[in-house]
């Protein structure tokens, strides 16, 4: 999945050690689309190598690629919303306004009486 906007947070940094010894680290950070009601989602990036090599600054107009996954704690469920791509500056065109002089059917003269009767359709 994806999604388009603007960068409006970015939240501490997360870290710990799993069960099996691992280190781990994660950042979230919350986008807000560009949409007539914009709407914000908070993602997050897992792993040292990815939060740096993404480097995600506030302020920054990008296009995020995202996998969800639902998962149960003590009987309550969580999503979970984790980063795999950013693409930078690709905020959307914005919407053309509407003109009723471009928008408009085109009015075409045609006579109809005057076409040659040899001229039948193509097929």
């Amino acid at each position: 999945m994806e999604i388009t906007g603007k960068i409006i947070a970015v939240l501490p940094e997360r870290g710990g050690v799993s069960k099996t010894g691992n280190e781990w680290k994660m950042q979230e950070y919350v986008l807000e689309t560009h949409e007539q009601y914009p709407r914000k989602i908070c993602f997050n990036v897992f792993g040292a190598d990815k939060i740096s090599q993404f480097n995600i600054q506030a302020g920054e107009e990008m296009t995020v690629s995202f996998d969800i996954n639902a998962r149960e704690y003590n009987g309550r469920w969580y999503n979970d919303i984790r980063a795999w791509r950013v693409e930078r500056g690709t905020a959307p065109a914005p919407a053309p306004e509407y003109s009723p002089a471009i928008d408009a059917p085109k009015a075409n003269a045609v006579d109809f009486g005057s076409q040659n009767e040899a001229d039948d359709l193509p097929f």
